[in-house]
This record gives C-alpha cells, structure tokens and sequence, in this order.
C-alpha cells in the first residue's frame, strides 16, 4: 500500500511536471519605445530612410560607399530594434571596431544624426520618442568619432 501511495505521488508529480512545461510561457510587455518607433517594421522603414539620406548627402555619404546599403540597413535595424528594447539581437561589429578607420569627427557625427532626425520627421515619429533614441544613442559618439 505504502508503494502505491509513493507511485501514485510520483505520477501526480510527474503530471504537474509535464503540465507546466506545456503550460506557455507569458511573454514580456514589449518595450514602450520600441513600439513608439513601430516595432521591428517601423524600425526598418526608418532604417532604410536613414541609410539612403545618409548615402545622398554629398558631405558624408562616400563614408558609406564600401558598405553595401541593404546589409547596413539590416543591421541598423537590429540595433535600434535591441536598443529600443525589442526582440532583436544586434550581433554586427561593436561600434569602435567598425569606425575605426573612417576618420569620422565631431561634425560629421553631428550631421548623421540630423539625417537622423529629419528620417524620423519624415515618418512622423514624436519628438518624446525621437529624444528617447537619441538619449540610447548618444553614448556611442565616443567610439564614433575618432577625429579630434
């Protein structure tokens, strides 16, 4: 009897087991500005906006003829997307590695994010949720700007 009772128990704990590994896993809110920016879909629209400003602007945009625009695009979006709190992983090149060697200065930086700013006015993005990206942003000009 006293083995039935321990077998039983076992089985019921077995059962609550496999029960909560079925059972789905809540998922968390998502994030307030990366919805603001209009998720993944909205993050490379803007994106995409971004790229082609910045590769059409005479004074910045040879910085950008090794790069293909579509891979840039891509991984932009990654990163905004993760930084905005989404889903996303960002899984390129840290920010100091990958301008290393572009010589950019503080002028040039300050004009990529007017680029910036003008893509997220064309797609009517608040300027509350412009200033959150900028905020999340802003630390990346010290591994950016390599030019003094």
């Amino acid at each position: 009897m006293k083995t039935l009772a321990i077998w039983i128990s076992a089985l019921l704990l077995c059962a609550s087991a496999a029960h909560a590994q079925t059972a789905p896993v809540p998922q968390a809110p998502l994030a307030p500005l990366y919805q603001a920016l209009g998720e993944k879909p909205g993050i490379a629209a803007l994106m995409g906006d971004f790229v082609d400003r910045m590769k059409a602007n005479a004074r910045i945009g040879k910085l950008f003829d090794e790069i293909k625009p579509a891979y840039l695009k891509e991984q932009l979006t990654d990163q905004i997307c993760e930084l905005s709190g989404g889903p996303c992983k960002y899984e390129g090149e840290e920010m100091k590695k990958s301008h290393e060697k572009l010589g950019i200065d503080k002028a040039q930086f300050n004009l990529v994010v007017e680029i910036l700013q003008a893509a997220m006015d064309a797609r009517a993005i608040p300027f509350s949720t412009q200033n959150q990206l900028l905020a999340k942003l802003a630390p990346m000009h010290r591994d950016i700007i390599t030019v003094q």
